[in-house]
């Protein structure tokens, strides 16, 4: 069942696409939201949206989290906050973007992870995480060294964190999505030399929607996902099937 009622779930990257949509699906189902992110305006937009808790805080830092997460009584989290870096290969990537791309992706989730988990220990009333990894950390994509470099090692921390959590009733999940088309990513995905290509091997031949990032991320909330734990699932239209 669906039904958040009495939880309280924080959600970080809260005022990108699929954290808003994550937002706001949890909401619906009666959770009380800690919405956090780099925008305080877009937060306080959807605060008076959907009545989720505007939070922010810096993902970087781990004073940050800890002086932002470390009190805090959650029962869930979703690790959405994430930065896209560069298009590059190996041999020309920037290694001050690749640092910045760990930090945040990777490095940011384990802290969220660290200060959430121990309150969620604290309460014994057990939880759920799910990280917000890509189809780029499952295979190789090429320009995406640094991302899909720190996405496999947020699916790493999704493993590790389930073998050591499991004992307290918290299970720890990830998603691995393919591509949504915003305007963010629109400026690489949306060139024709890149698309089209992509699409032919995707069996759904699509890009994914917000919501439908959104859903699954409920769902391993969710009492339904009650005996799932350390799972990395695709969200990519078939992509990593292939």
């Amino acid at each position: 069942m669906t039904d958040f009622d009495g939880r309280t779930v924080l959600v970080t990257g809260a005022s990108g696409g699929i954290g808003g949509a994550t937002v706001r699906r949890l909401r619906a189902a009666g959770a009380d939201v800690i919405a956090s992110g780099r925008s305080v305006e877009s937060l306080e937009r959807l605060a008076a949206e959907t009545g989720a808790r505007p939070l922010a805080f810096d993902l970087t830092s781990e004073d940050s989290v800890r002086s932002a997460v470390g009190g805090l009584d959650v029962w869930g989290v979703v690790n959405c906050g994430g930065f896209g870096g560069e298009i590059a290969t190996p041999m020309e990537t920037d290694i001050d973007v690749f640092d910045k791309v760990i930090s945040v992706n990777a490095r940011g989730a384990l802290l969220v992870t660290k200060y959430a988990s121990a309150s969620m220990i604290r309460l014994g009333r057990g939880g759920a995480i799910v990280n917000v990894s890509s189809q780029a950390g499952l295979v190789a994509l090429p320009g995406h060294i640094s991302y899909g470099s720190s996405k496999a090692a947020l699916d790493n921390i999704t493993r590790v964190s389930a073998l050591e959590l499991g004992r307290y009733g918290i299970r720890v999940n990830s998603v691995n999505p393919t591509v949504v088309m915003t305007e963010m990513s629109a400026w690489y995905w949306g060139r024709p030399d890149i698309e089209g290509p992509f699409l032919d091997q995707m069996p759904l031949g699509r890009w994914a929607t917000e919501d439908e990032i959104a859903a699954p991320i409920v769902f391993l909330l969710s009492d339904d996902a009650s005996m799932i734990s350390g799972v990395s699932l695709p969200v990519d239209g078939g992509y990593t099937a292939r």
